[in-house]
């Protein structure tokens, strides 16, 4: 499903920054993966790469057996629109919108009805427990209500791959644990294929495999096939 070959990625600046140097890595469909480096190891650029955010230098990038290389802004953000949900560690929830506004931005942008996208927004709330919570503003939400918030508005837009960047970076442990029960669920029952950028051994450690990426390039990767043998599914 992805299919990145030899991904060079360098930022000009007065001291040019190479950030990627020749990422090779593929990720099937239904994986359920994390990406794990340090501050400054390419983990992120490499994210946005992935999400088309951001363009790279040379290589190869195929998602779904589609080459991505500088695309319009506009195929860009229909890539984006159909194919991927995001999830941010800021949540990035527009403050003057309620939770069920938020949630049904996407649907917005694809041109889909008020009632529809509102009656779906719904939907998708009251699957993460927050129907309650439709009316209110993100700023009257503990962190965990946001975090549930913004994976509505990844998943409403029926995505085939979510990627997360540091989805648990704002949050309290026990909070974290409850999304990434989330995030598994999705990924076990509806077989979403997600990505997770982490700097943090138990986020990772919850996911199939595990990449780790040091000073821009692709160091170990390892399975981690007794996750779901010692959690559970909740």
């Amino acid at each position: 499903m992805i299919h990145l070959k030899d991904i060079n990625k360098t930022y000009q600046g007065a001291q040019p920054l190479h950030v990627l140097k020749g990422i090779n890595l593929d990720i099937e469909k239904g994986e359920f993966v994390s990406i794990m480096g340090a501050s400054g190891s390419g983990k992120s650029t490499l994210l946005n790469i992935l999400g088309i955010l951001d363009n790279y230098d040379s290589g190869e990038y195929l998602l779904n057996g589609v080459p991505i290389w500088n695309l319009s802004e506009s195929r860009a953000a229909e890539y984006r629109n159909k194919m991927i949900g995001f999830i941010f560690q800021s949540f990035n929830l527009i403050p003057f919108k309620t939770a069920v506004e938020n949630v049904e931005l996407p649907l917005f942008y694809q041109g889909v009805s008020r009632k529809k996208r509102h009656q779906m927004a719904m939907e998708y709330l009251d699957r993460l427990s927050l129907a309650q919570w439709a009316n209110h503003y993100p700023n009257e939400m503990s962190g965990g209500q946001k975090q549930r918030v913004a994976i509505a508005r990844a998943l409403i837009t029926k995505p085939q791959i979510i990627l997360a960047d540091e989805p648990t970076g704002a949050l309290d442990s026990k909070t974290s644990v409850e999304v990434m029960d989330l995030l598994k669920k999705l990924n076990h029952d509806e077989g979403i294929t997600i990505v997770v950028v982490t700097h943090e051994g138990g986020v990772a450690n919850e996911t199939n495999k595990i990449i780790h990426i040091k000073d821009g390039l692709i160091g170990k990767i390892e399975e981690n096939f007794d996750h779901h043998a010692n959690r559970g599914f909740k």
